[in-house]
C-alpha cells in the first residue's frame, strides 16, 4: 500500500478546475518528482493534496485513509507537511526562534539540525537576513520538526544557484530513507532531479501526461522535455 495515493483528482480556485483527473503515488522512503513547465498545474496539485485549494472530484488517500474532505489542519496532523514556494517563514524571527516554535522538544530540534548543520551557526540570525539557500534549509528543518509522514516541497530550487541545488538532493534522499517518509517535490532542474528521485510524474495542461520510475523515464526525457518541460530548462540541464 502506498503512503500517498491520488486518483482522478480535479481541483482549482474557481468553478473551473486547474488540474483534471490527476493520479500519482508516493511510497514510504521514496523521493518523487513532479515535473512540468510553468502553468502545468504542479503547485495546484500540491495545494490540493494539502487541502489548501478546492477539490472537485477524485480521492486523496494517506496511509490507506481518505483525507479528501479534511481541512488543511487535520491533514497536517495526519502527517502532511508542506514547504511552499515562498517558504512562508516569519522574517522577524531568528533561526532558533523559528525552530523552537516548530519543534516539540530540544531533542527533536537537535535531530533535525543533523540534516542541516549549517543552521547551528545561524541560530541568532533573523530570517530576513538569510540567503536563499539558508532560508530553504530552515523551511525544510521546520517541516521536519513535525515528523511528517509525507513531506511536500514546492519549487525547492527556486532562486538558488545550481551548486546549492545539487547539495539539497542528497539531503532529501537521506531524509526519505532514514525517516521512512515520502517526499514529493516540484522541481525545474530535470536532469539533477533524475539523478536522485525514485519516480517521476510529468504534468502538462493540468494533467499527468507521463509517469514512471526514474529508469523508465530517463530514456524518454529528451522527447518529454521538448514536448512538455520547456526547451530552455532542458538545454540548461544537458549543459550541467
Amino acid at each position: 500500500m502506498s503512503l500517498l495515493e491520488v486518483s482522478g483528482l480535479s481541483a482549482g480556485y474557481t468553478a473551473v478546475p486547474v488540474v483534471r483527473d490527476v493520479g500519482l503515488r508516493v511510497d514510504r522512503g521514496e523521493l518523487v518528482a513532479l515535473l512540468g513547465a510553468n502553468g502545468a498545474g504542479k503547485t495546484t496539485t500540491l495545494l490540493a493534496i494539502s487541502g489548501l485549494v478546492g477539490t472537485y472530484a477524485g480521492e486523496i488517500r494517506l496511509d490507506g485513509r481518505s483525507i479528501t474532505g479534511l481541512p488543511p489542519t487535520r491533514r497536517a496532523r495526519a502527517g502532511i507537511q508542506h514547504v511552499p514556494e515562498d517558504r512562508s517563514l516569519f522574517p522577524s524571527l531568528t533561526v532558533d526562534e523559528t525552530l523552537r516554535l516548530a519543534c516539540r522538544t530540544r531533542d527533536s530540534a537537535e535531530t533535525v539540525l543533523e540534516y542541516f548543520p549549517a543552521l547551528r551557526e545561524l541560530g541568532g540570525r533573523k530570517v530576513a537576513a538569510l540567503s536563499g539557500g539558508e532560508a530553504q534549509m530552515l523551511a525544510l528543518a521546520r517541516a521536519l520538526c513535525r515528523d511528517p509522514a509525507l513531506l511536500i516541497v514546492d519549487e525547492m530550487s527556486l532562486g538558488l544557484a545550481p551548486l546549492i541545488v545539487n547539495a539539497f538532493f542528497p539531503v532529501l534522499r537521506r531524509i526519505a530513507t532514514e525517516r521512512e517518509c515520502g517526499v514529493l517535490i516540484v522541481e525545474q532542474h530535470v536532469h539533477v532531479a533524475l539523478r536522485w528521485v525514485d519516480r517521476v510524474h510529468v504534468m502538462a495542461g493540468g494533467t499527468v501526461v507521463a509517469a514512471g520510475t526514474t529508469t523508465e523515464m530517463r530514456s524518454r526525457i529528451d522527447d518529454l522535455a521538448g514536448a512538455y518541460l520547456g526547451d530552455q530548462e532542458h538545454s540548461q540541464g544537458r549543459q550541467r
